[in-house]
């Protein structure tokens, strides 16, 4: 974004009243699934579980505004480094080699596994491409990008673009509930958890920075994390009917995941001269989650 404006942006939802109404609708409709779901499909329970854990640390992540807490630069882009990293783990250990191992299962050759993996890996980045350049959203620091659309309120281009950023951890929660036990599932979504934290976080201070209150700014935080248990349904539902789209649907993740990690965080982290600190963020990052991930296995 190359410019920013110094005066408060009035939001489309300016009430307190009607932001809090629609975060209690949101829980108590994810309760009333839960129940739903608990006995008829307790994989998409889980899933569902998973999403609302990362979407509940996207929460947490933000009320440090609430108290008119900042961060300097440097901070936010380790940040920024330390969530690729969770995410490169994420999708090493708990997406491309349980997608290798179930293709295995299904009796495929070891570069039958390989192709399949790789082919769905190639279609999810491709998918995330094709949402990228065709829906309209606005980001931080690159700006608006997509179909033109001036009618579109700014706020609303700046929740397609955090939705376009959620969608693969919420699919790839999903996916790891079908794709391996319980354990591994839930060590997935606690890492993507922990890294949501910042990056709520991130999310509220960049919305302040570009004229949104306060209260809009948290609360447009709190409710991009929704986007994640939505994914994670999604992704339980498609990949649980069939067995053959496991590794599909594991792949499918990861690539997705891939590529929001070097088309927007990794740029995004290293765009004002902290690569040193983004590059540090990423590497505990990755180490955190590959510790995770290996020690509940």
């Amino acid at each position: 974004m190359n410019t920013f404006s110094r005066h408060r942006v009035r939001p489309p939802l300016t009430s307190i009243s009607i932001w809090t109404l629609a975060i209690l609708v949101a829980c108590l409709g994810a309760h009333a699934l839960w129940d739903y779901l608990v006995p008829r499909a307790p994989h998409v329970a889980d899933a569902l579980a998973g999403g609302l854990l990362a979407a509940a640390a996207t929460a947490l992540g933000t009320l440090p505004v609430v108290f008119s807490q900042t961060l300097s630069e440097k901070v936010q882009d380790t940040m920024f480094g330390f969530g690729a990293g969770v995410m490169l783990a994420a999708c090493a250990f708990s997406l491309v080699v349980p997608g290798l191992a179930a293709a295995g299962e299904l009796g495929h050759g070891p570069w039958a596994r390989g192709l399949i993996v790789g082919g769905a890996l190639l279609v999810g980045a491709a998918a995330l491409l094709i949402m990228d350049r065709t829906l309209p959203h606005e980001h931080f620091i690159k700006g608006r990008e997509g179909i033109s659309m001036q009618r579109v309120r700014r706020a609303w281009l700046f929740v397609i673009a955090i939705a376009l950023h959620n969608v693969p951890e919420g699919l790839a929660i999903g996916v790891s509930y079908v794709g391996n036990d319980a354990l591994r599932g839930s060590a997935l979504a606690t890492g993507i958890a922990i890294q949501d934290v910042p990056e709520g976080l991130v999310v509220a201070l960049a919305l302040l920075s570009v004229g949104y209150s306060r209260t809009f700014a948290v609360a447009l935080g709190m409710l991009s994390g929704l986007v994640e248990p939505v994914g994670a349904i999604i992704g339980a539902l498609v990949v649980g009917w069939s067995a053959e789209l496991l590794p599909w649907g594991l792949g499918f993740a990861a690539g997705a995941m891939l590529f929001v990690i070097s088309h927007e965080i990794i740029p995004e982290s290293h765009r004002k001269g902290h690569e040193v600190w983004a590059t540090g963020g990423l590497m505990i990052g990755f180490v955190l989650m590959m510790l995770l991930d290996t020690a509940l296995a």
